[in-house]
């Protein structure tokens, strides 16, 4: 799955799930400061990144991730390991 696939998937996800308008979402936009996401809703997205990726994700490994372009890169680099 190629990053601008797994972007289009998170967009989705963030538009149907936590309702985030569509101008709000870039690579660039931050989790918490620019789309009010909250801790439960970050593990909502990480329930619905190991639906996409078929994979157990491991928390730690998204420690670091602080914008949509941190979510993107860490699934493609997850996918291609």
């Amino acid at each position: 799955m190629s990053q601008e696939e797994i972007f289009l998937k998170l967009r989705g996800f963030l538009e149907s799930v936590f309702e985030v308008p569509t101008e709000r979402i870039s690579l660039n936009a931050r989790l918490v400061e620019d789309l009010d996401l909250d801790s439960i809703d970050a593990v909502d997205l990480m329930v619905r990144l190991q639906e996409l990726t078929g994979r157990k994700l491991k928390p730690d490994e998204f420690k670091s991730v602080r914008t949509v372009g941190d979510v993107v890169d860490r699934v493609h680099a997850l996918l291609n390991a």
